[in-house]
């Protein structure tokens, strides 16, 4: 049975209004984008049945890339038939947020002085919060026995003894040969069928472009030395090693852009603390980097370059494997290396939640009982994230700015 020929196609026009609406209100991180879809897509609009949906999760978890954005482009390119619809989709998904972001970026100069340290101190405390929240509920998931939890252990020392995207990269290739080996026949057993309208050709065409998309700037960079070919590429290459979702991004771009001196780290918090409070994709913290950067370009061009760098490989990835999907998915050995991947992506975010995020935020005992209240708030309260911000933010104000 086909899942994905339930619906008529929709317009292009109708694509981008429904993900405009998303965009603008999905708050609180890819796992609830997944939620706000199922109900806005799913539930009330039967673009697709459940099991058609269940399995474009799984497919778009299975890949690296951002899986709410790749989920947003995939059911664009499924209502509307064609690639525009998925385009539209991301668009309109990613607008709003990437916006905000940029705006602040632009204001962040001039936002000096007593109160503005606070401030940002505040969603640097916010930063800790949400990370801890993010390994707590994937190390439950992702990490449920002991072969996964070795493995996550495995790549937290990969991570600190190999310094940089060298050492993200290691320990996720790790978590997929060690995943072949001690994962096999953990996981559920999967079934049903999904199709798309893409063509064998068209998806070889798009893995092509992610394969040499990956290869040739890093060639170009090291020959020309060309800044704007660098940004793309350290965009690029994070937006093409993340598996499990935004948060796992911030370990890779600290390595590209806080390492080679282009952002500092209090700047890189701040705007990430930020990004908690805004709707869409997390992701879009790249549009705030983009812009902020010492070396040009940066401001309108930095922005653009990056926010198309590290949404780029996702969405060509997700393209790639939609026709190829049905068959693949259904092979023991490619569950159970990602099993093993998914493990190894919880030990680097937790060496990402000590250093950069713990590191630099956590400087009194006050600051940690601010991010214990904001983690508490976050797991035990299920608070949005968006009022821990507004909290943590404020607490930060009057702490740093009003009783010092």
């Amino acid at each position: 049975m086909d899942h994905s020929t339930h619906q008529p196609q929709g317009s292009v026009s109708e694509v981008f209004r429904v993900f405009l609406k998303l965009g603008l209100t999905s708050f609180g991180g890819p796992i609830a984008h997944l939620g706000y879809y199922r109900d806005e897509l799913v539930v009330r609009r039967k673009w697709i049945d459940e099991a058609g949906y269940a399995d474009l999760v799984a497919l778009c978890q299975f890949l690296p890339g951002p899986a709410s954005s790749q989920v947003a482009f995939s059911l664009g390119v499924l209502r509307s038939n064609g690639l525009v619809g998925g385009l539209a989709a991301s668009l309109a998904f990613t607008l709003p947020s990437a916006i905000i972001l940029f705006a602040f970026a632009l204001g962040a100069a001039a936002f000096t002085g007593p109160l503005a340290e606070g401030f940002l101190h505040g969603l640097k405390l916010v930063a800790v919060a949400v990370v801890a929240q993010a390994i707590w509920g994937m190390a439950k998931s992702l990490t449920p026995d002991k072969p996964r939890a070795a493995i996550a252990l495995i790549a937290v020392a990969t991570v600190v003894f190999i310094a940089g995207s060298l050492g993200q990269i290691a320990a996720i290739a790790g978590g997929a040969i060690l995943g072949l080996w001690l994962c096999r026949g953990n996981g559920a057993t999967v079934t049903g069928h999904l199709s798309f309208p893409v063509s064998r050709r068209s998806g070889t065409i798009a893995l092509v472009a992610f394969a040499t998309l990956f290869v040739i700037p890093p060639i170009l960079v090291s020959t020309t030395g060309h800044q704007a070919v660098a940004l793309f590429d350290a965009f690029y290459r994070s937006g093409a090693l993340v598996f499990g979702g935004g948060h796992v991004v911030l370990p890779l771009l600290q390595a590209e852009v806080v390492a080679p001196g282009w952002v500092s780290n209090e700047s890189f918090l701040a705007g990430y603390g930020l990004a908690q409070a805004v709707p869409g994709p997390l992701f879009t913290f790249a549009a705030y980097l983009g812009a902020v950067m010492g070396p040009e370009p940066n401001g309108t061009a930095g922005a653009s370059i990056a926010l198309i760098g590290i949404f780029l490989p996702g969405l060509l990835l997700v393209y790639g494997m939609l026709p190829y999907w049905d068959a693949l998915r259904l092979r023991p050995s490619a569950q159970a290396a990602m099993r093993g991947t998914n493990a190894a992506v919880v030990g680097i975010l937790g060496a990402a939640l000590y250093n950069p995020v713990w590191t630099s935020a956590v400087l009194s005992p006050r600051d940690f009982a601010l991010a214990l209240a904001g983690f508490l708030l976050l797991t035990v309260w299920k608070l949005p994230p968006w009022i821990v911000v507004v909290l943590l933010a404020v607490a930060g104000l009057v702490f740093g700015g009003v009783l010092r």
